[in-house]
């Protein structure tokens, strides 16, 4: 042992030291079995010391702040063992009121275990209770069991009696122990004599000091020791000391701890497990933590080894595999219940593994003619499996699930994946996999199967799971051509659906190197993506999709998903580009389909350029939305969404997007749920829901930060923006349009510097800068007119002639009014409606024109507040310089109550200004929400509320629809709302009064 002095020094201290071993102790046959006796040596030197393998440069065990020393050459790493522990604070309360029993409480001393999984944290709670017990000025007597000791009687009781023995003063170990250990010869004296003589050595270290003994793994102690030990916690009363001790749960052994008091060790909670994977990996994509926090469970040593074993993957960079590999660690907490199994057990074990469903028809299915169901029985046994019919089969913990799978041999994993494949014949995309899984070697057959089952679940949505299919469809498709192909497909889908974009430049890279000169839509899908999200440009990545467009083949195949992705990319990348030129290209492709899928033209007669959008159009789009009920598929829920949002559709929308979302929560698509979060805020922007739109925008630039998709984070900002200049925080609206111009300048995204214009638009209208207004908007579009493919000028109208009126530009301002009404903007949302005939009165000459009474009308314009606001504020200015000040009155009144409750301050103080000038006190603070309604109100707010139509509230009550709208926008300040959306709340809120 030429280590042993060395780690004397190492292990000689006052405080309890954690010993790190990697493995690897020069050229010796046995590591494992060398690193056991170094942890034995540790132990016996110093009193309590786990040893482990090296998890990483890290951390080991969750602590954190450890005061770690280089151990010389012999492949150790100590540290010590009472740093914090990662959420653990209330284990730690528990052990330190049992401290504090044996140490101040006369005979408050006895007994304590621990119980839990494997590597729930036990040892390390163990060690954290050494510290705080010597702290405390306690002798701490520890060992642990061993399961290559098992077989030796009396050895754990000779490694606890040998620490015993070493303490100040002397103690005598009496005759029965001193024989049972060996010390000196006679006669094998019976269990009880040694007890008693254990108990006396112990009271007689408890009188010079309070005394813990420490036993880890009582499971596997000799059963000598493991009786005398359970017997000796039961006696320890009427002197100050107790025993400490861990088991593993669900595992037999000979400690009886029946009647001990127990404390359960718990696995973490999520955000603890979050906590300690931050903390020793800091470096894990979103993705894969969210996996392993999953696989783990809240065990720590799980969450400390799965990350490592995962990077020794091969795969490990570009796809999670379906079962993550285990360490040599995990294997054996995991897998020591397995192995003593029935053989007939364990394959229904493997079968339910590989299958993953829990569905127990499929095992029965898979194992027909082999085995029943019944041999499940010993593992519901071992408390490895719940089984309950026809609920399905669970694995108590997904590490056994994995470990069942590692110790089957390669052989007996490919013969369970053939039997589940042919019970899976009924269902396509699950027989595929399982056929994947089975191949030996290259087979186009089954990579032809396994790509088709990848479309289908791209379809609904998961991701990750596509990616893996299409890695291993690429794997066993034996021509370089299409293996290439394969590899594009999961690098577009990885870009576009399940948020790897890092993942993207080393499949495409596999990908040209399998095939070179081999070009796909594919592959400029995702070269594209990459490009934008990087250092490209749109011109760059337009050139690229067109290419791989113009090597496609006339007529089209509709059935050609790959070629629609294509199309849908190139139209994103014209829109974004902004300029005319980029989109005769898209049209001739677009024209190369005999009948072209009908969402993608639809977005290209709406989206593209939607002040050309025609009755026939809306009809499609409408259609296309009430389809979303039950789709599963996120992209095209995505598309949708986006084809109608110029259009104000998104109500049509939201319940579908919301499902994206969560999709992207549980790591299913993040580039999907990005894109939803931000047309979600888009609508909650326009719906005056701007708390919405803050905790929307927030979590989809979070996730643009962590994946790294900047390209998607301007809408973010963009909304943000929007906000904060409508709000009065006009410093956030420059710090955040100048980072999207920033970013769009380079990259020629002119749509994005004119997203930009709209914001500083409205925050110079709220600063009352009616130049820098009009300057802003301008960039946007001229005045007069609605050029193609300018989408965002339908949503200016009003802002320019605002901007154009307030600057003496009134000729400028009529011109663009007359474009709105003649390209027919009122047609296509009521929300244009409204905006299109205050634009019309604003810009008149008429101070009695029609148009702001026709644009509050519109039905349903409540749904809008800050433009519907607007309009009242223009409307009240308007009359209150056509001296009818009490008409006035009302209309600000109106408009600065729900200026207030948006929080929208500048427009508000303009409101309040105008109020003053009616000879009107403004206020200083929003009304409080306590008025009574009429009755006719109260009426009118509770079918509102239950969702029916101005139209149908005034068939049902006999008004005008005009009345029910007049209705609506006085009540809504009374209860506090700004949107049909509140009325419900708010009615129940008047209801408690």
């Amino acid at each position: 042992m030429r280590w042993a002095g060395e780690l004397h020094k190492l292990l000689h201290g006052s405080r309890p030291l954690v010993l790190e071993h990697s493995g690897h102790f020069g050229h010796v046959e046995e590591p494992e079995s060398l690193a056991r006796e170094v942890a034995a040596f540790a132990l016996a030197d110093n009193g309590y010391v786990c040893a482990m393998p090296t998890p990483s440069k890290k951390e080991a065990g969750g602590t954190g702040g450890e005061d770690v020393r280089a151990a010389g050459p012999i492949g150790l790493r100590v540290f010590e063992a009472d740093a914090p522990l990662v959420g653990r604070t209330a284990d730690l309360a528990r052990i330190d009121r049992f401290l504090e029993g044996i140490a101040r409480t006369p005979g408050g001393g006895g007994p304590l275990l621990l119980l839990g999984q494997p590597g729930v944290g036990k040892t390390a709670l163990l060690a954290a209770t050494t510290a705080r017990a010597e702290h405390r000025g306690m002798y701490v007597v520890a060992a642990a069991g061993a399961e290559y000791r098992a077989h030796l009687s009396y050895s754990g009781l000779g490694r606890l009696i040998g620490e015993a023995a070493a303490v100040q003063p002397p103690v005598d170990l009496g005759e029965a122990l001193s024989v049972a250990l060996g010390h000196r010869d006679g006669p094998p004296p019976d269990h009880g004599s040694v007890a008693r003589d254990v108990l006396s050595l112990v009271a007689r270290l408890a009188r010079h000091r309070p005394t813990l003994i420490v036993v880890d793994d009582v499971q596997w102690l000799d059963p000598a020791s493991a009786t005398i030990l359970g017997d000796l916690a039961r006696r320890m009363t009427g002197f100050a000391a107790g025993m400490l001790c861990a088991a593993r749960e669900g595992t037999e052994s000979f400690f009886d701890h029946s009647g001990l008091p127990i404390h359960d060790v718990r696995p973490l909670g999520e955000s603890d497990a979050h906590d300690l994977l931050e903390r020793s990996f800091p470096a894990l994509a979103p993705r894969v933590r969210r996996r392993l926090i999953t696989e783990a469970q809240g065990n720590p040593l799980a969450l400390l080894e799965l990350p490592i074993a995962l990077d020794a993957s091969p795969r490990a960079s570009t796809a999670l595999p379906e079962r993550l590999p285990l360490s040599r660690r995990l294997q054996s907490a995991f897998a020591s219940r397995i192995t003593g199994l029935p053989p007939a057990t364990r394959y229904l074990l493997l079968l339910a593994a590989l299958d993953a469903t829990g569905d127990l028809d499929v095992v029965r299915r898979a194992a027909a003619g082999r085995c029943g169901l019944k041999h499940l029985a010993p593992a519901e046994r071992a408390q490895l499996i719940r089984v309950h019919e026809p609920a399905g089969l669970h694995f108590r913990h997904p590490l056994t699930r994995s470990a069942v799978v590692e110790l089957a041999t390669s052989d007996q994993r490919r013969s369970a994946h053939r039997a589940l494949a042919r019970a899976w014949q009924e269902v396509p995309e699950r027989q595929a996999w399982h056929l994947a899984q089975a191949a030996q070697g290259p087979d186009e057959r089954v990579a032809a199967l396994l790509e088709r089952a990848a479309g289908v679940i791209a379809g609904r949505g998961d991701g990750p799971a596509a990616v893996a299919a299409l890695l291993r469809a690429a794997d066993l498709t034996p021509r370089a051509p299409e293996r290439a192909r394969r590899l594009a497909e999961a690098a577009c889908t990885s870009a576009n659906i399940s948020g790897d974009l890092r993942d993207v430049p080393h499949l495409l890279d596999t990908a040209r190197r399998t095939a070179p000169g081999a070009d796909s839509p594919a592959m400029a899908v995702a070269g594209a993506a990459y490009l934008l999200n990087g250092s490209g440009d749109i011109d760059t990545a337009h050139r690229l999709l067109c290419g791989a467009l113009t090597i496609r083949p006339a007529p089209y195949d509709p059935a050609d998903t790959g070629l629609a992705d294509a199309l849908h990319t190139l139209l994103l990348v014209c829109f974004f580009g902004g300029r005319t030129k980029l989109w005769p290209p898209f049209d001739t492709a677009l024209a190369n389909y005999p009948e072209p899928p009908v969402l993608l033209a639809a977005a290209r007669r709406t989206f593209a350029d939607p002040a050309r959008t025609s009755q026939a159009d809306l009809a499609v789009l409408d259609e296309a939305i009430a389809g979303l009920t039950h789709d599963p598929d996120p992209r095209r829920i995505v598309r949708t969404a986006i084809t109608g949002a110029y259009l104000d559709r998104l109500d049509g929308c939201t319940e579908a997007l919301h499902r994206v979302v969560a999709g992207g929560r549980r790591g299913e698509h993040i580039a999907p749920a990005i894109d939803a979060l931000f047309l979600l805020g888009n609508h909650a922007w326009l719906t005056g829901q701007w708390q919405h739109l803050q905790q929307a925008a927030r979590e989809g630039l979070d996730l643009c930060e962590q994946h790294h998709y900047p390209m998607q984070a301007w809408v973010g900002k963009y909304l943000l923006a929007c906000t904060a200049a409508a709000r009065g925080d006009h410093e956030t609206t420059r710090t955040l349009t100048d980072q999207m111009n920033h970013w769009a300048g380079p990259r020629r995204a002119d749509t994005v510097r004119a997203y930009a214009a709209h914001a500083r638009t409205l925050s110079a209208l709220g600063q009352g800068n009616f130049e820098e207004a009009y300057q802003q908007a301008t960039l946007i579009t001229p005045p007069g007119t609605l050029p193609p493919f300018a989408s965002h000028a339908i949503w200016t109208v009003m802002d320019l002639a605002e901007a154009a009126m307030r600057t003496g530009r009134r000729t400028q301002a009529q011109d663009h009014a007359t474009a709105a009404r003649t390209a027919g903007l009122d047609t296509l949302s009521p929300r244009l409606k409204m905006l299109v005939h205050a634009t019309s009165a604003l810009t008149a000459d008429d101070d009695h024109h029609p148009g702001f009474q026709d644009a509050l009308t519109v039905e349903g314009g409540e749904r809008w507040p800050f433009d519907l606001a607007r309009i009242h504020l223009h409307y009240g200015e308007r009359l209150r310089r056509a001296r009818a000040r009490a008409q006035a009155r009302h209309h600000l009144d109106t408009a600065a109550d729900l200026f207030e409750q948006l929080g929208a301050a500048p427009w508000a103080d303009r409101a309040n200004q105008e109020l003053r000038a009616c000879g009107t006190p403004a206020r200083t603070a929003p009304r409080p929400s306590t008025a009574v309604l009429t009755p006719q109100q109260r009426q009118i707010a509770t079918l509102a509320a239950a969702g029916l139509t101005n139209k149908l509230i005034a068939e049902k009550l006999a008004l005008s629809p005009r009345t029910v709208s007049t209705h609506l926008y006085q009540l809504f300040p009374k209860v506090g709302v700004t949107s049909r959306a509140g009325l419900r709340d708010a009615l129940k809120r008047l209801d408690q009064q």
